[in-house]
């Protein structure tokens, strides 16, 4: 895996995602083509940097590890490791304060250091990820604890094409590169 250096963002031809908090919305790019777009949830806390905030934060990111490959749909996750079980509704109703991490886990790291790297605001120390949610969680609104929600279909899809060192740019506003 090579870490992305800030000059080269946004790739001119390899795969890369852009997260918009603002519209909440997903895009997998391929240079300046859009190969996918989804709803997606992140922070209820709203945007923001700091350890323990639960917010999301912003800024160019990179996927530092991909987990959960091989595993089922709706596999359940707590610290990065599968559980054995598989989300259903009547798990969900067993546990209902658990926030639900299935799926895959995309495992953020941020590129700007004293934005999203480094002391109290490092993403992968907050453990920022893309990664599944319960059908019943909402999408298009912010409602995560800071993470990136998003639909299994969606999030298989991306977690496909998003290997280690895929640049992620997370932002609150429209912009195009084209």
């Amino acid at each position: 895996m090579r870490t992305p250096r800030l000059a080269e963002l946004p790739p001119t031809e390899n795969i890369w995602l852009e997260i918009d908090t603002t519209e909440q919305l997903l895009r997998c790019w391929r240079g300046p083509k859009v190969l996918h777009e989804c709803a997606i949830s992140s922070g209820v806390a709203g945007v923001g940097e700091h350890n323990g905030s639960g917010k999301t934060p912003h800024g160019w990111h990179y996927v530092r590890a991909a987990i959960g490959s091989g595993l089922p749909e709706n596999a359940v996750f707590r610290g990065r490791r599968w559980t054995e079980e598989v989300f259903s509704p009547a798990l969900g109703e067993a546990y209902p304060q658990r926030d639900w991490i299935l799926t895959r886990i995309l495992w953020l790291c941020g590129l700007e250091r004293g934005v999203n790297r480094g002391g109290q605001v490092d993403s992968q120390r907050r453990y920022i990820y893309l990664h599944g949610t319960p059908t019943d969680q909402p999408m298009g609104v912010a409602a995560s604890h800071g993470c990136i929600r998003l639909r299994n279909s969606d999030l298989l899809h991306i977690f496909a094409l998003s290997l280690p060192g895929t640049p992620v740019w997370l932002h609150g506003e429209r912009q195009c590169f084209d």
